[in-house]
């Protein structure tokens, strides 16, 4: 227990408090020779050996330790020309080069001979002062990794999710990251998933807020019920969100479950809770999807109800106007002998007895709810 608790103090910062963002990473990009390496070093022991150093240069002397020491290079959108050189150094496969370089892949876990290749989709939550039928509330990223015995390659896409504080973060306890690449790896699986359980509850805040005020008597603007734009932009916010945590469970289950060479088995029984907290997340976006399918519904039918009422008062009115409009119609037909065309309290008899038809057919509508 003790050590689990030091796994997840060392790479949990506050995600969250209030509405901020579910990434607290940094998001600078520093360079190095002016490829996409956003940082290489060699640990022994827990304990960064030199400030930087090159690729090529710190497998030699990884593979010379006798196993004492591995590496850890992060990359940032590397091009195909910029990765070979790493990719062919390290052994890497083609097929996941090539998903690391083009991205845009679906959350997975590969096993090779003597590696894994996992993709993790990072979410971040997109502040907003109001959800509008355009407004974007999550941001994908992706961070993928090549795990090996003495290696691990963290290769990121996209602006959020950067690896940089992690590092810090884990620098800081060398008895920690003494375990090796596979501590690193769950490391990143945990923030990532850690990120998922802020993003759920803020995108919570949203569908609350729609609930509101679909079933309340009027929005802010003055409309009844809610607005479907932004129910239906809302919905494909949390589709790009089940895309990245639902096709994860499986992989993170797996690592957990089954033995893999490169990964520690004192550190492998951790991702069980990885696994457990991504099972949550991923039954929070089921449900919110189900949540914001009967809520598209019931705006529908409110709108429905609507409309059936504003027909129900145009066709009371227009049968309450029907009755003048009947009897002036009658008698502005000219005939030479009508009832009454003699009388001098005609006209007023007349309007008197349409008067009281009219109020007597209002009343009766109003009763029964109609007006």
């Amino acid at each position: 227990m003790s050590m689990i608790r030091d796994l997840r103090a060392a790479v949990r910062p506050s995600l969250r408090k209030g509405r901020r963002s579910a990434y607290p990473y940094e998001n600078t990009r520093t360079d190095t020779a002016g490829t996409a390496v956003v940082d290489c070093a060699v640990y022994r022991d827990g304990r960064r050996i030199e400030a930087q150093v090159m690729p090529d240069e710190a497998l030699r002397r990884v593979r010379a330790s006798g196993g004492r020491e591995f590496v850890w290079i992060g990359l940032h959108e590397p091009t195909e020309r910029e990765f070979s050189g790493i990719a062919t150094e390290y052994g890497l496969h083609p097929l996941a080069v090539e998903d690391a370089v083009h991205a845009h892949q679906r959350p997975k876990l590969e096993r090779y001979d003597d590696s894994v290749f996992t993709v993790f989709k990072t979410i971040h939550y997109v502040e907003h002062a109001e959800l509008t039928a355009t407004s974007e509330v999550v941001e994908t990223g992706e961070v993928m990794c090549f795990t090996g015995r003495d290696y691990i390659i963290t290769v990121r896409h996209g602006g959020q999710g950067s690896l940089r504080a992690l590092r810090h973060r884990m620098e800081d306890d060398a008895e920690l990251l003494a375990k090796g690449p596979s501590v690193v790896l769950h490391a990143i699986a945990d923030q990532t998933v850690d990120g998922y359980l802020a993003v759920a509850d803020a995108v919570q805040d949203d569908i609350d807020e729609v609930e509101i005020e679909v079933f309340s008597n009027t929005t802010s603007n003055g409309r009844r019920g809610g607005d479907a734009g932004r129910i239906y932009q809302l919905k494909r916010e949390v589709l790009e969100f089940k895309r990245a945590v639902s096709p994860l469970l499986r992989p993170m289950q797996l690592v957990s479950e089954r033995p893999m060479q490169v990964i520690d088995p004192e550190i492998q029984k951790y991702f069980r809770d990885v696994a457990d907290h991504l099972t949550r997340v991923n039954e929070q976006v089921l449900g919110f999807d189900d949540l914001l399918n009967s809520i598209l519904q019931a705006n529908l039918a409110q709108a429905t109800v609507a409309q059936n009422e504003d027909m129900r008062k145009i066709t009371s009115w227009a049968a309450i106007f029907a009755v003048p409009t009947m009897i002036a119609g009658i008698y502005g037909m000219n005939f030479d002998y009508m009832p009454e065309l003699g009388w001098k309290y005609a006209y007023p008899t007349v309007m008197g007895v349409t008067v009281t038809i009219c109020v007597a057919i209002y009343r009766g509508f109003k009763r029964n709810g109609w007006l």
